[in-house]
């Protein structure tokens, strides 16, 4: 029997290889800088985009795929011989990309069988969710048991981040619950909890290493975990959380991932988070 294949959009934070690895099609975003628009992935790379982040006043913004973007990557699925094909996507409350994959699965369901999945989550969140959802389409898992797996997941990941600016945040428009901690914000390093796929305060620590510190209690104070990844936007500082968890999460089994141009547009440099499955 055919495989299923997955398919998801770029602010998984996957790396290319991880990736092919899997067969999973990644659909890009766009990142704009002022006038000019750029594919992430494809036209800016991850260092790139931080560099330019750092030596321009324009704050990037982003736009979500076209549909019609998302029915190519259906359509090559069906000619590649895919018996169907899960399609996870950034929360549905912060992007209109799971809106695209919706209109674009509308459009090959005589084609092919698309299940679109809301993965409420971000980031390494939302790429842990589909490296699973991969997996088990590589063991030949059938399209039903994936997508009820996918929406399990979804329903179990936590983000949570220390952000170094709320610019970025503020700028994009994707700031939601965290709305309150704007003007309180003088020598605060805010801490954002995106489990439930909006933006919410979780805390307002006096400095970097305290927003370190509680990001530590909090993993810690979440028990077992699964699926943990420490992800970050080319923080200096993420050996030091590194060296904070290893007493219970030892280096070489936690997963780290850079956050790319998409999520690093709204949550600026250096941004460092945690996420996992709640067991």
């Amino acid at each position: 029997m055919a495989a299923v294949r997955i398919v998801t959009d770029s602010a998984c934070d996957l790396t290319k290889d991880e990736a092919a690895a899997l067969q999973i099609t990644v659909v890009p975003l766009t990142i704009r800088f002022g006038d000019e628009e750029l594919t992430d992935g494809v036209q800016l790379g991850v260092s790139e985009f931080y560099a330019r982040m750092a030596t321009t006043a324009k704050l990037p913004e982003t736009a979500a795929p076209s549909p019609g973007l998302f029915e190519e990557a259906f359509r090559a699925a069906a000619a590649d011989g895919a018996s169907g094909v899960v399609c996870i996507d950034l929360s549905s409350s912060l992007s209109a990309t799971m809106s695209s994959a919706q209109l674009a699965a509308e459009a090959v369901k005589d084609t092919i069988d698309v299940r679109v999945v809301d993965s409420r989550s971000i980031a390494s969140g939302l790429g842990t969710q589909v490296l699973r959802a991969a997996q088990s389409a590589r063991d030949g898992i059938s399209l039903d048991d994936i997508e009820a797996t996918a929406r399990d997941y979804a329903g179990r990941t936590h983000v949570v981040a220390t952000l170094d600016t709320l610019d970025n945040l503020k700028k994009g428009g994707r700031i939601g619950g965290a709305q309150a901690m704007i003007g309180s914000l003088l020598n605060v390093k805010p801490v954002i909890d995106i489990s439930s796929g909006v933006v919410e305060q979780a805390a307002k620590p006096r400095t970097r290493r305290k927003s370190l510190e509680w990001l530590r209690d909090h993993l810690f104070a979440a028990g077992e975990v699964d699926g943990l990844c420490i992800s970050h936007g080319e923080a200096p500082d993420i050996d030091d959380f590194l060296t904070l968890i290893e007493s219970r999460y030892p280096r070489d089994q936690v997963r780290v991932s850079v956050i790319g141009p998409v999520i690093g547009s709204h949550g600026g440099p250096r941004v460092l988070g945690v996420t996992y499955f709640a067991t």
